[in-house]
């Protein structure tokens, strides 16, 4: 049986990046960005929502509101975030949770079942793309 050879993420940035308790999606937009969204859940008030836009060349910039830009850098086919992020970040996540130092494992290159991931706020991470 003949199987399909996914891009690497490097290649092709857009879909969801999963570990078991976070979730980052990328959607392309018109302008050529990436609207770019990452949720860490660990219940009981301890999560982080992120949203913005995204930059791909040979390292993925996100750009999640004033003072949380952070580069991460491609591992074949994940995303790894750095081990520390910009102060501006704090302001994404309530009680201990960061986002720091995941390692994100492609779960999809699905632009539809990015545009349908949805954060630990319960709203959508990336919206529609299209912006």
């Amino acid at each position: 049986m003949a199987g399909l050879i996914v891009a690497p993420a490097r290649e092709r940035p857009v879909g969801v990046f999963a570990t078991e308790a976070a979730r980052l999606c990328l959607l392309p937009r018109r302008d050529g960005a990436l609207s770019a969204g990452a949720s860490v859940d660990y219940g009981a008030g301890q999560h982080c929502v992120a949203r913005g836009v995204a930059h791909a060349g040979s390292a993925l910039t996100m750009q999640w509101g004033k003072s949380c830009t952070v580069t991460l850098r491609y591992d074949r086919d994940a995303l790894i975030v750095p081990a520390t992020l910009p102060a501006g970040c704090d302001s994404r996540c309530s009680g201990r949770a960061s986002l720091a130092g995941l390692r994100l494992e492609r779960l999809s290159d699905s632009i539809a079942e990015a545009s349908r991931t949805r954060g630990a706020d319960g709203r959508l991470l990336c919206g529609d793309g299209a912006s």
